[in-house]
């Protein structure tokens, strides 16, 4: 059921109610999703504008927060504020901005990082990446695609950057209902960026790579790769632009072999490794990732250190059991290349496989490549990349190192 206030504010919002079987009390813990089944939808909730902003009740009718609603979601409802009389505006993203900003600031020596991690920065859908003085939203909840100008008009007062580009590409927006699209809001863009990490050098296409244009997640388990790369032959399979290859190189690496099937993101690699002066050491094959591991495995071919980064495998809970598949196929065709003593490094970026299940996954692919392993590091997303505690998807990365004999 829907009302509007008793109130004489000629801003107030609509009320929106949750059923009376729905958890009140998760939402008054911090859970930010209300799913599409807890809340009452009735005509004038139904006809609320996507990404429109009300106060939720629970079933008492008692106030949880300020909501932006999207009853054509499965989340059908994000708090934005647990303060009811809360007022979203450009000032209040501001301030979560600022908030955002002074922890990254905190943890960062330079401005190359992800700024804002959607719902754990209190910025529901929202993910926002810096490279200096740009920088790459996405905005992935229809809130967000609403006020995008708000939004970025904060982001150029809060941390002073010049150029602002929009990419509205990927899953999350097709299930909010929100086309694809990819435009420069302010400033230009006419060459790749390039971004200091882990001593490497990488090159940032932020108009047309994938998501944001690099992926900073994965910046502690290079450096842990780094460590196991002095003087060795690597492989970096799914190496997008050239993550953990530039990485090892950057570690004293004797070579690297970069594997995608862009050809795109490897000349970024290649461009990342003249920018490094170890161009020479950088080698690169495109193609399907399965087929140039079995291509390996037929030329004799082996290497100290192998990483597989492969794209989600499951995104989502129907496609795990293929994707956990997927995933003991890469272990398999991976461990067949590295030498005894060796080892190798297996990623997954599914929410939908669990540490437990992608563990199991991996171990029973090099199993039955017929190798023994002991798993020595297990490695996370970087703190930049936070996480709230009631949101399992928050932890989607996951990085197995292992030590290969036989």
């Amino acid at each position: 059921m829907t009302d509007l206030p008793d109130t004489s504010d000629a801003r107030a919002l609509p009320l929106v109610r949750l059923r009376p079987k729905a958890n009140a009390r998760a939402i008054r813990h911090g859970f930010p999703w209300v799913y599409a089944d807890e809340l009452a939808l009735d005509r004038r909730t139904k006809g609320l504008v996507p990404g429109a902003m009300a106060v939720l009740q629970d079933a008492e009718r008692g106030a949880l927060g300020v909501v932006t609603v999207n009853v054509h979601s499965k989340i059908a409802a994000r708090v934005m504020d647990q303060d009811a009389g809360a007022e979203i505006d450009r000032a209040w993203l501001a301030a979560r901005l600022r908030r955002a900003l002074a922890m990254r600031e905190r943890l960062s020596d330079a401005p190359f990082y992800r700024l804002v991690h959607a719902e754990a920065d209190g910025l529901p859908g929202v993910v926002i990446d810096r490279f200096g003085d740009a920088a790459v939203i996405q905005p992935n909840a229809a809130w967000a695609d609403r006020m995008l100008g708000d939004l970025s008009a904060a982001l150029a007062e809060v941390t002073g950057v010049s150029t602002i580009v929009m990419n509205g590409s990927g899953r999350a927006r097709g299930l909010e209902g929100l086309d694809e699209r990819t435009k420069v809001l302010t400033g230009s863009v006419t060459v790749p960026i390039e971004v200091p990490m882990n001593g490497a050098t990488y090159l940032a296409d932020l108009t047309g790579g994938q998501k944001t244009g690099l992926f900073y997640d994965q910046r502690p388990n290079h450096a842990f790769a780094q460590r196991l790369s002095r003087g060795a032959r690597v492989l970096d399979v799914f190496s997008h632009v050239g993550g953990f290859g530039l990485a090892a190189l950057a570690g004293g690496a004797e070579s690297a072999t970069c594997v995608d099937g862009s050809a795109a993101a490897l000349s970024l690699a290649q461009g990342g490794a003249r920018a490094m002066g170890l161009e020479a050491r950088l080698t690169t094959r495109q193609g399907d990732a399965f087929a140039v591991m079995e291509a390996l495995a037929t030329e004799g071919a082996h290497f100290d250190l192998v990483i597989c980064d492969p794209p989600a495998f499951a995104p989502a809970k129907q496609a795990l059991d293929a994707g956990l598949r997927a995933y003991e196929r890469v272990a398999r065709l991976a461990a067949s290349l590295v030498v005894p003593g060796g080892y190798l490094c297996l990623c997954s970026c599914s929410h939908a496989a669990d540490l437990t299940a992608f563990r199991n996954a991996s171990a029973r692919g090099i199993g039955r490549g017929g190798r023994r392993m002991q798993l020595i590091h297990t490695g996370f997303a970087g703190p930049d990349h936070p996480m709230l505690p009631q949101l399992a998807e928050s932890g989607y990365l996951k990085a197995l190192f292992f030590r290969l004999d036989g």
